[in-house]
């Protein structure tokens, strides 16, 4: 069985919009022929790959394994052709990169333009969530990880750390006083941040030299991203703590302070993971190469 790589677009392209109109805009042809492609493609396979109604269509379970597979298979086909191809403006194709919301927000999307100006032929994914997603199953081409990395088998690039540093509202610490001491935390409270809701009580962490320490602590809210973390303290529900970049414009604009800096939390690990493959994407190269020079202002060197 061969599959043309255009019948492989047509099907992704339906996919992605989860229309055969919208589809058939986009590559410009006939409504008709997008839907025979892909009539053809499941006859080929032997399988269902789209559930079809009249106002909606999705992927059906072998849909959605087929599509990451056509994914790589068309990054590989772009990939090739462009592999003597030496001009930067040259590299096409789809990228799709996963970033914490945070580094999202306040460094990568403000330059992302530049990005593109350098390479107008690029299609850029981009997905910002605090949730650590599947890399592979979900057919990322790289992603940003900010934090001690698992054993997964993916090839890690590290960048640097992230200091953090300890802050709260000016009308929190009205109303429980400014802590001074470690001693003083008895009196305080912190927003909890964790990937699910529950699990294990809220910790304030330290490091004044000799490793990471850790101090049970009360707290009455817990979070899920970053936004609301950093909402919440705004908000006087307790002390946080987090990456000093994104929240030095709150202190000097007065709506967050500094407390305790002698016991802050260590710096955190920021890695790119991407697949292991022989031979890296002359366009996730320059992907890579690009956020490790946006980033590497806020960043310390590697320890």
């Amino acid at each position: 069985m061969v599959m043309e790589l255009g019948a492989l677009r047509t099907f992704v392209t339906v996919a992605e919009l989860a229309s055969f109109t919208r589809a058939a805009e986009q590559l410009g042809m006939p409504k008709a022929r997008v839907s025979t492609t892909v009539q053809q493609l499941e006859a080929e396979l032997g399988t269902r790959l789209l559930h079809r109604t009249t106002r909606t269509v999705r992927l059906t379970p072998d849909g959605e394994q087929f599509r990451e597979r056509a994914l790589l298979l068309l990054a590989d086909a772009d990939e090739l052709q462009a592999l003597f191809q030496q001009a930067p403006s040259a590299l096409r194709g789809r990228l799709r990169l996963d970033l914490p919301i945070g580094l999202a927000r306040a460094a990568v999307i403000p330059r992302l333009p530049e990005f593109l100006a350098l390479h107008p032929q690029l299609d850029v994914e981009l997905s910002t969530t605090d949730r650590r997603v599947d890399l592979i199953h979900e057919g990322f081409d790289c992603v940003l990880r900010i934090g001690t990395l698992e054993d997964s088998g993916l090839v890690a690039r590290r960048l640097g750390e992230l200091a953090q540093i300890n802050v709260a509202s000016p009308a929190y610490l009205a109303a429980h006083g400014t802590p001074h001491t470690l001693a003083d935390l008895a009196a305080h409270r912190l927003v909890r941040y964790a990937p699910g809701l529950g699990g294990a009580p809220a910790l304030w962490e330290y490091d004044i030299g000799d490793g990471l320490k850790t101090l049970p602590m009360a707290s009455i809210v817990t979070v899920t991203s970053t936004d609301a973390y950093q909402d919440a303290c705004i908000a006087g529900l307790g002390i946080i703590q987090a990456p000093s970049f994104w929240l030095w414009a709150f202190i000097d604009a007065g709506r967050l302070v500094e407390v305790l800096p002698a016991f802050r939390a260590p710096p955190m690990p920021v890695s790119l993971l991407y697949p292991h493959r022989r031979h890296l994407s002359k366009r996730v190269q320059a992907l890579m190469d690009w956020i490790d020079g946006v980033l590497r202002p806020f960043l310390q060197a590697p320890a």
